[in-house]
């Protein structure tokens, strides 16, 4: 039976969370915790210059020459004054009173105050020192300082932000070769006192939050060598990686961005705790999860789970959509891996280690099933599930040929206003049942009554808490692949969707057809297809139209087998 009221919901789904996270979260919003944590913040005195390194060094020898010209046409279109540093956001309010979302989308004002910009300027400086650039940037950080006074406005509400943007200060003194001068110290001060006094909250995620926060509280002791500061984020990043990441690779936090981001602020981590003489660490089996879904020809990768744009300390410009310096640096760093030229790692000054083994054929891990076949390979997203899902995608599956993804996921959409259908059971290649999702949602970020599931030989099954049972089993056979499901249980009409590639794709009688493949769709009994429009989201808050096809059945329809059939 359907849950009556949204309160039984919420008492499901922390029943599924555990009594960890749920403890962790109501000790956090809790007045004991409140009052410590306001302690904590009370104002500051604002820092003052010098704000930046007034020398620096020769660039790494060996940058292309396209390269060392991107970083200097990129820095020179950074904006000088005038920047909107809070969006919709008052920023005279402490952080911890407001409300991140009723004024519109926090997400984007964060992205832009995460100091990207600081890394960026440090390797033009380097690149061209007459070129003013230690100026410019001791201006934004001069300029960031007097437009959020410590504590106040949105971006002190995060302490995730504040240990992202600590990274990415450490990352531009270190490129630099320099001591923070009093200013970034000052900054930095802040910004350790803001991860250190809500620990509760990024304990209670279990996902990328108790991953980055200790990280950045570790670099901003390492740089004010506050040894309590490297103790405290040593301790809380290594039992994070030991909860979070799994012995196959896999992530708590199901999603190939934030996997990306969890390599970058590791690897980050890492090469800041080796240049202050801490013993190296790895995570080569959390590198090799990422190997098997990128591109190597693009760096793209299926949009699974949560994908918020971003890309974190990149060195190399690449940018949201291509993850390969970011998989090359982890590579190196954490799995004493990597043989792809990268002016990211050269920056670093990171030397090339034995190439990452290609992909196998057929593997499992983190909650995946893939394939290589024919120059294609698959992706299915399988359970069980131990860590609170992102999206209810289970039983999706990702089909790439070559750099093309042809049936692929919906993405995200934005957190504000949250995409609903995008993350919903309807935005996946997968069956709905009855025109309801796999699992209800509780909030942007929360469903309950999850989906019992698992592998299966050649495939997954999942049954979700109406009795409804989904297997799907997938067969690779050179150029073309088979996807068989088989339904079970009390649902009365279930629609399977097969989200296509953007192209001219028509209707035929038993599928689609289209440039880049043909899909035959065949079922035990009587089946309605349809070609539809839908959405997807190639990034954050941006949503295009994508064509669907749909094949609808009714009972006793129990099985349902889809073709598809590559261009040789």
């Amino acid at each position: 039976m359907e849950y009556p009221a949204r309160w039984f919901r919420i008492a499901d789904a922390a029943c599924r969370l555990g009594p960890r996270p749920v403890l962790l979260a109501a000790w956090h919003r809790g007045p004991v915790a409140r009052r410590r944590a306001l302690r904590a913040l009370a104002d500051a005195p604002p820092p003052h210059g010098p704000w930046w390194p007034s020398q620096a060094p020769p660039p790494p020898p060996g940058l292309p020459a396209a390269h060392r010209a991107a970083v200097l046409a990129r820095a020179a279109a950074l904006a000088e004054a005038g920047r909107d540093w809070h969006g919709p956001f008052p920023a005279a309010p402490h952080a911890l009173s407001l409300d991140l979302f009723a004024a519109g989308d926090i997400r984007p004002v964060w992205e832009r105050n995460r100091w990207a910009e600081l890394p960026l300027l440090a390797q033009a400086a380097r690149l061209e020192p007459a070129g003013g650039w230690s100026h410019r940037a001791a201006g934004f950080l001069a300029d960031w300082a007097a437009a959020n006074p410590a504590f106040h406005g949105p971006n002190w509400a995060c302490a995730q932000e504040a240990a992202l943007r600590a990274l990415h200060l450490a990352l531009a003194l270190a490129l630099l070769g320099a001591a923070p001068p009093p200013g970034a110290r000052g900054l930095l001060a802040l910004h350790g006192r803001r991860i250190a006094a809500t620990p509760a909250y990024a304990l209670a995620q279990d996902n990328n939050h108790a991953i980055s926060e200790p990280a950045g509280l570790l670099a901003c002791g390492l740089l004010l060598r506050d040894a309590g500061w490297v103790a405290t984020g040593e301790a809380r990043l290594a039992a994070a990686r030991r909860r979070l990441i799994a012995a196959d690779g896999g992530f708590a936090q199901l999603s190939t961005g934030y996997h990306r981001l969890l390599l970058d602020v590791l690897a980050l981590a890492e090469w800041l705790r080796r240049r202050h003489g801490l013993p190296a660490t790895g995570e080569a089996a959390a590198v090799r999860w990422l190997h098997r879904l990128v591109d190597p020809a693009t760096g793209a990768m299926p949009r699974l789970g949560h994908q918020d744009g971003s890309a974190f300390a990149d060195l190399a410009l690449a940018g949201p959509a291509d993850a390969r310096p970011s998989l090359e640096r982890a590579a190196r760093l954490l799995a004493g891996a990597g043989t792809t030229p990268d002016p990211g790692c050269a920056w670093l000054g990171l030397a090339a280690a034995p190439a990452l083994p290609p992909p196998e054929p057929a593997w499992v891990a983190g909650g995946l099933r893939g394939w290589q076949a024919g120059g294609a390979r698959g992706v299915l997203r399988i359970g069980p599930l131990r860590f609170r899902p992102g999206h209810a995608d289970l039983l999706h599956f990702d089909l790439w040929d070559g750099p093309r993804n042809l049936l692929r996921d919906g993405g995200t959409g934005a957190y504000n206003p949250w995409h609903v259908a995008l993350a919903g059971t309807a935005g996946h290649n997968t069956v709905e049942f009855d025109g309801r999702g796999q699992m209800p949602a509780v909030s942007r970020f929360l469903f309950a009554r999850w989906p019992r599931g698992g592998p299966l030989p050649d495939g997954g099954w999942i049954r979700d808490h109406r009795g409804n049972r989904h297997e799907r089993r997938v067969t690779p056979a050179g150029r073309l692949w088979r996807i068989e499901d088989r339904l079970a249980g009390p649902w009365q009409r279930a629609a399977l969707r097969w989200r296509l590639a953007p192209g001219p794709w028509r209707l035929t009688a038993d599928g689609a057809s289209g440039p880049f493949a043909r899909l035959r769709i065949a079922a035990d009994g009587p089946v309605t297809l349809a070609l539809e429009a839908g959405e997807e989201s190639l990034a954050y808050g941006v949503c295009t139209s994508v064509p669907v096809l749909v094949a609808r059945v009714d009972r006793p329809v129990c099985r349902l087998t889809t073709l598809v059939i590559l261009p040789d």
